[in-house]
C-alpha cells in the first residue's frame, strides 16, 4: 500500500452501501444530510457521499452547518460550496481549503451562542441552494446537496437538527450510531411529529471502529487542535510563491507579510454576539480575527462574508486598519463591513521569535 493510501480513511462496507444508496436513488433532487453524535464520522461520511455522488454527478453541492469543526472553511462559518472535482484522493488528515458559492460568518464555534441567528444562516443558505442550484432549467442542472451537522443532539442541539431537517426535508438522512446508545439521536424518523406527510428514507449506519488492519479507529478528537489547523490551513493561504512546512516557519512569514491598508471610515464594524463601548472598539478589534463582509451583495437580507482576515494592527491618526487576509485584492476593495466574534488567533502564532507580538499596533504597544 502506497504513502497516500495509508492516509485515506477506511470505509466500511455499511458506509459503501449507504453512499451507493443515495447516489443511485431515483428521487430528485438527491438532498442528503448526515447526522450524529460527536466522533462518530459524519464529516467522514460526508465527504466520501461526495466522492460517489462525483462519480454520477459533475458538481456536487455541500451545506455545512458545523460552525466548530466545518469542512471547507475556517470554524465559524456556515457554508455553501460546490464541489467538481475528487476530495478522496487528497490527504484526509490536512484540512481541504475550499471557496464557498455563499457563506455566512457566524463568529462563534458553537450554535448554542445565538439559535436563532444560527438557524436563519442555516434556512437562507439551503434557500440559495434550491434557488441557483436545485432547479433545472436549459443553462442549469440540479445539483445533489450533501448537508454535514454537528455533533451537539442533545438539548438545544437536538432541537436545531429538527428545526433544519423539516426546513429542508431532505430525500435521504443517513444516521449514524456510536455504541454509547444513550449520545445516540431517536431511532426512526424522529424529526416529524406524526402529522406529517412528508417521507425521508432514513438509513442508519454504525460509526466505523476497526480500519482494515482491525485496529481501532475511534479516537476522541481535540476539537480546540482541529480548529487551530483549520485556520492555519486558511491563512496559509496567505503565503504565495514560497514553500511552508513548518508552523514556526509559517508564524514569521505571516507575521512579516505586506498587509492590506483598509480606511477605517469606509468600515461598519458588527460585534457578533456581544457589545463593545465605543472607547473600546479599536482595542477588541487590535490582534484579532474578523470577517470581512460585503453589504452591497445581499441575499435575503443579510450581506455575504467573503472570508476572514487577521487585523494587524491600528493606525489611528492615518485612519488605517492592516489586515491580512487571503482574499484577492480586488474583492477586499468591495469590503465595507468587519464582523468580529469569537474566532482567535490560535496561539502559535502569535509566538514569534525577535517579534514582541506581531499583532499589536504601535499605539497599544506604547502604552504597555
Amino acid at each position: 500500500m502506497s504513502e497516500a493510501e495509508k492516509k485515506l480513511p477506511f470505509i466500511p462496507e455499511e458506509w459503501s452501501d449507504a453512499a451507493s444508496s443515495v447516489s443511485c436513488s431515483s428521487l430528485q433532487p438527491v438532498i442528503a444530510l448526515v447526522c450524529g453524535p460527536k466522533n462518530s464520522g459524519k464529516s467522514t461520511f460526508s465527504r466520501n457521499l461526495v466522492e460517489v455522488l462525483l462519480q454520477r454527478y459533475k458538481r456536487v453541492a455541500y451545506l455545512d452547518t458545523d460552525v466548530g469543526q466545518p469542512e471547507f472553511t475556517a470554524p465559524g462559518f456556515l457554508s455553501l460550496t460546490v464541489v467538481d472535482k475528487s476530495i478522496l484522493e487528497s490527504d484526509w488528515t490536512v484540512p481541504c481549503v475550499k471557496t464557498p458559492e455563499r457563506c455566512f460568518f457566524y463568529g462563534d464555534v458553537s450554535s448554542k451562542r445565538d439559535p436563532k441567528a444560527y438557524l436563519r444562516y442555516v434556512y437562507t443558505l439551503f434557500d440559495y441552494y434550491q434557488l441557483y442550484f436545485c432547479k433545472s432549467s436549459e443553462n442549469k442542472t440540479e445539483l445533489p446537496l450533501v448537508i454535514n451537522t454537528p455533533g451537539w443532539v442533545k438539548g438545544i442541539g437536538y432541537d436545531l437538527l429538527v428545526d433544519v431537517l423539516r426546513y429542508v426535508s431532505p430525500s435521504h438522512v443517513v444516521k449514524i450510531n456510536i455504541s454509547a446508545y444513550n449520545k445516540n439521536l431517536p431511532a426512526g424518523l424522529f424529526w416529524l411529529d406524526g402529522n406529517d406527510d412528508e417521507t425521508a428514507h432514513l438509513i442508519e449506519i454504525q460509526s466505523a471502529y476497526k480500519d482494515r488492519y482491525n485496529r481501532s479507529v475511534l479516537i476522541h478528537k481535540d476539537g480546540h487542535l482541529m480548529r487551530d489547523m483549520r485556520i492555519i490551513a486558511y491563512f496559509k493561504q496567505c503565503i504565495k510563491g514560497k514553500e511552508v512546512n513548518t508552523i514556526k516557519e509559517l508564524t514569521h512569514e505571516l507575521a512579516s507579510h505586506t498587509p492590506y491598508e483598509v480606511p477605517i471610515s469606509s468600515l461598519t464594524i458588527n460585534h457578533l454576539h456581544c457589545q463593545i463601548p465605543s472607547t473600546e472598539v479599536y482595542y477588541s478589534l487590535n490582534a484579532s480575527i474578523v470577517g470581512l463582509g460585503v453589504s452591497n451583495d445581499v441575499f435575503e437580507d443579510l450581506p455575504s462574508c467573503v472570508g476572514l482576515g487577521i487585523v494587524r494592527g491600528i493606525d489611528t491618526e492615518r485612519g488605517i486598519l492592516y489586515v491580512i487576509t487571503p482574499v484577492p485584492e480586488n474583492v477586499v476593495e468591495n469590503v465595507d463591513l468587519l464582523l468580529q466574534g469569537y474566532i482567535q488567533i490560535p496561539t502559535c502564532l502569535l509566538e514569534v521569535k525577535d517579534y514582541r507580538s506581531p499583532y499589536l499596533s504601535a499605539n497599544v504597544l506604547a502604552s504597555t
